[in-house]
């Protein structure tokens, strides 16, 4: 009898692990930057003007307003030159770190539970370290079939552009003499 309910029991496995939903991705991009880690800050830390640096964003409107808790919370509706928006709210920006942690809202990114942080840290003589990280799932959140655009692989490119053509053009705008 045990030898039957051991198989049964194994025989099951299979069947339990495609039923937990989705799994946690995460996405982490560093680039080293010629330039302060200021004057890098600078931009990075500048939550409603990341259309200076990143080249998806035409434009940013920030709003302040309170949450449920009652507590002051910053918004900011990022309108992408593709089309589309996010949503995103800031979480914490800490000065003597030099490190800003936000979430997406809602928008037009294929991810839910979006959470942030990108870091700004000196190395190598005055040059800037960039350290953006992501954790996320992807939209569909229910087991197969997913829709396509709605999968893991769809969030994880999506994030992978976002970082990739966000670093690569702070770079060149914090280089710019």
């Amino acid at each position: 009898m045990k030898k039957l309910l051991a198989l049964l029991a194994i025989g099951m496995l299979p069947l339990t692990a495609a039923a937990h939903g989705p799994s946690p991705q995460k996405v982490e991009k560093t680039v080293i930057i010629d330039a302060s880690p200021d004057k890098v800050w600078a931009l990075v830390k500048d939550f409603g003007n990341w259309q200076k640096w990143h080249p998806a964003v035409e434009s940013t409107k920030l709003e302040t307003k309170k949450n449920e808790a009652g507590e002051e919370e910053t918004l900011r509706l990022l309108t992408l030159k593709g089309g589309g928006t996010l949503l995103e709210n800031l979480k914490s920006l800490d000065e003597d770190s030099k490190q800003l942690k936000y979430g997406i809202v809602e928008g037009v990114l294929p991810v839910a539970d979006y959470y942030s942080t990108i870091s700004v840290k000196a190395v190598d003589g005055g040059k800037a370290e960039v350290k953006w990280m992501g954790r996320f799932y992807r939209v569909y959140k229910l087991n197969p079939p997913i829709p396509p655009g709605q999968d893991d692989k769809s969030a994880l490119d999506a994030v992978n552009g976002v970082y990739d053509a966000g670093l690569a053009n702070l770079k060149k705008v914090a280089e710019a003499k």
